[in-house]
């Protein structure tokens, strides 16, 4: 556990440590403060029942940013280090597999976590300088982070895959664009074929829109938990095959 935890720590330093990282991290919140600025103009210009996390966070501007987070944190994982030649070495070297595989990932995914904290500040930034109770429950705030955390513990697992499969991050980032991409429309398939379909049930337990929408709300559930959690080890594991089959083809 001391390795995976040296090497997680380096993982993470990369982030940090480049200018790319300080990019993505000032992207995500311009995003986030215009998302939140247009949710305010909202309320201002028409009454709204919704509440402020709901307006902000279920909007095509949002899930456009969103989705294109993925790429930015990921495509560089095990690309980068094939095009470079550092895999191998890092290959040959006396770790395991899979302490190369979650030490990426966690990486990501601490740096994922890490991005929304300044968002948080934003949304509570309101309520200071107004001197306005806020425009939402806790059981909304709550709900909206916790479920897009556990969508980035999915998504990203798949730009980790994604990363693994090719030695350019160009095409490791359309590779996982894409297949976010594809998750993200089957969530509108009942949309557009209607519910008269044994699938139709499928097809909204994997709807990332329906989960955002009730989990804004403050309603919790355990079933997209399991889902995004369970996607994620799946994905790991494959990745974890695709590097470990890498190493012994050398």
């Amino acid at each position: 556990m001391r390795l995976l935890f040296i090497m997680l720590r380096k993982e993470l330093k990369g982030y940090f440590l480049s200018p790319f990282g300080w990019v993505i991290l000032a992207f995500v919140n311009i995003m986030q403060g215009f998302t939140l600025s247009t949710a305010l103009k909202g309320f201002k210009d028409s009454p709204s029942q919704d509440s402020l996390v709901y307006s902000v966070f279920n909007t095509t501007l949002f899930w456009f940013w969103f989705l294109f987070i993925f790429p930015l944190i990921t495509m560089r994982l095990f690309a980068e280090e094939e095009r470079s030649g550092t895999l191998e070495g890092l290959l040959t070297a006396p770790v395991r597999t899979w302490q190369v595989v979650l030490s990426k990932y966690g990486a990501a995914m601490t740096f994922f976590s890490l991005l929304w904290i300044p968002g948080y500040f934003q949304f509570r930034m309101y309520e200071w300088v107004t001197d306005v109770p806020p425009a939402y429950a806790p059981g909304a705030m709550l709900g909206a982070y916790a479920i897009i955390l556990l969508m980035g513990a999915a998504f990203t697992a798949i730009g980790c895959l994604a990363s693994s499969l090719t030695s350019s991050q160009i095409i490791a980032g359309l590779l996982t664009i894409g297949l976010l991409l594809l998750q993200f429309f089957l969530g509108y398939v009942t949309v557009i074929w209607g519910e008269d379909f044994r699938a139709a049930g499928l097809f909204h337990y994997i709807s990332s829109q329906e989960h955002l929408h009730y989990f804004t709300r403050g309603l919790l559930d355990t079933r997209p938990a399991v889902y995004y959690l369970s996607t994620a080890a799946l994905v790991l594991f494959v990745t974890y095959h695709v590097i470990d089959y890498r190493r012994w083809r050398r």
